[in-house]
């Protein structure tokens, strides 16, 4: 158990339940505790972010709301939110909530600006009443408070739970950690000690239970599931898998009232880790200990490959996501883990070029699009088949993995930049 307790750490910190897109949630999050600190409702509240936190935040529905943006997150974090849930924040927002924050909005009381800062992820909330000032500031995580003051004093301070490295990359403790070892983890670890896995199931699985019953988002769930029911698409495991992991993100960006399983801080990117491995272990009939140990791979290997590069950037994170997925569908396909790397390989050569542009219920697209390559690349390693130093993928996962994170670090900043800029200008 001790050998693998910093692995079990790891997990329970980066796979947690978030309920709406997280960047949003963020905010809502510091508005939430400045209120909190405040103790009384806000006269302004006035709210700093990073550029990517900016950029993840504007097009995204904030549930519970039925509106887009920051100023409304903002200022319903701060009315109803619970400052002591997390990444669930937004669970105790009520109708009312809503209707005094659109008055407070409209009155001009809340203001959102972009912060100058190198931080990647960073939010500061600043509340006043009367005579009173309050300050959360948010950095290196989505919910890590580094600071809080009252009328200009630090009332509470600490360093930052998550940072990045001067190339951008995470310092989240993964330092130690390679790609072997995240698997011996998944594979050998007793199963009571991972069984906790199997919540990012049964809260993604509802999630893309509600995405394929209600109208939300772009609605690519519903419109694959349609096409399968009218023999335009085949009643087959690819098409199931990529109807249920669209329909979860559909959900999940048209602001429905539940949560995801997020990881490393995205609840796409966690709905694409679960969502097609759930799938592939119902079609092989693996048992739950197999799909916990399958889900713990998918994962822990994911939030490794993303300690390469910032938690927020010019690169759709579903891309290294579904590399990790592969090595699941892999593994529970009875594969080793040699093919396991090189599905991995595989995906990464395959969807590398995709960007992010900012969360939105376009994000379906680019799951459906990580789920369907996860599938591909598993079974072209199955059948031996596996790319190899073409491009950013070199003969070893390992140094594939160095290359995508120097090519995002290094190589993609200006990208990350323009589309900002393009995005303002919109």
């Amino acid at each position: 158990m001790q050998h693998w307790e910093p692995f079990i750490v790891l997990l329970k910190k980066e796979v947690q339940p978030a309920l709406g897109c997280t960047e949003p949630t963020s905010i809502a999050f510091a508005a939430a505790n400045a209120a909190k600190l405040l103790g009384k409702e806000f006269e302004s509240l006035s709210v700093d972010v990073s550029d990517n936190l900016y950029k993840n935040a504007m097009g995204v529905f904030v549930p519970g709301t039925g509106r887009i943006g920051l100023p409304i997150a903002a200022a319903v974090g701060a009315l109803g939110g619970n400052p002591d849930a997390g990444l669930e924040v937004l669970a105790t927002v009520t109708n009312a909530h809503v209707k005094r924050a659109l008055e407070l909005i409209e009155e001009g009381r809340v203001t959102i600006e972009r912060a100058d800062t190198p931080e990647f992820i960073f939010c500061r909330a600043v509340a006043k009443a009367g005579d009173d000032t309050v300050e959360v500031t948010i950095a290196g995580g989505h919910t890590d408070i580094v600071e809080e003051k009252v009328n200009g004093r630090v009332v509470f301070e600490k360093p930052h739970a998550i940072a990045t490295g001067e190339d951008g990359s995470s310092t989240l403790g993964t330092e130690q950690i390679t790609l072997r070892s995240v698997y011996d983890f998944a594979m050998n670890v007793p199963f009571e000690d991972i069984a906790f896995m199997l919540e990012a199931r049964d809260i993604n699985m509802a999630l893309a239970d509600e995405g394929l019953k209600n109208e939300y988002g772009l609605e690519l769930g519903r419109t694959i599931k349609e096409q399968m029911q009218a023999g335009i698409l085949g009643r087959d495991l690819l098409n199931d898998m990529a109807a249920y992991t669209s329909a979860a993100s559909d959900a999940r960006m048209g602001g429905a009232t539940l949560p995801a399983m997020s990881n490393y801080g995205s609840g796409n990117q966690g709905i694409t880790a679960t969502i097609p491995v759930v799938k592939m272990a119902d079609f092989v009939k693996a048992d739950e200990q197999t799909l916990a140990r399958a889900l713990a791979l998918s994962h822990l290997g994911a939030i490794y490959i993303k300690s390469h590069y910032p938690s927020l950037s010019a690169f759709c994170g579903n891309t290294a996501t579904s590399a990790a997925v592969s090595m699941a569908l892999v593994y529970l396909n009875g594969g080793t883990y040699e093919q396991g790397c090189m599905a991995i390989n595989n995906v990464i050569s395959d969807t590398a070029g995709m960007v992010c542009d900012g969360a939105k219920s376009t994000c379906a697209m680019k799951v459906n699009t990580a789920a369907q390559a996860a599938y591909k690349a598993c079974f072209l390693a199955l059948a031996g088949h596996g790319v190899a130093n073409q491009g950013i993928v070199a003969d070893d996962v390992e140094k594939t993995i160095d290359n995508l994170g120097e090519m995002i670090c290094n190589g993609m900043r200006q990208t990350d930049e323009k589309i900002i800029e393009i995005m303002r200008n919109n």
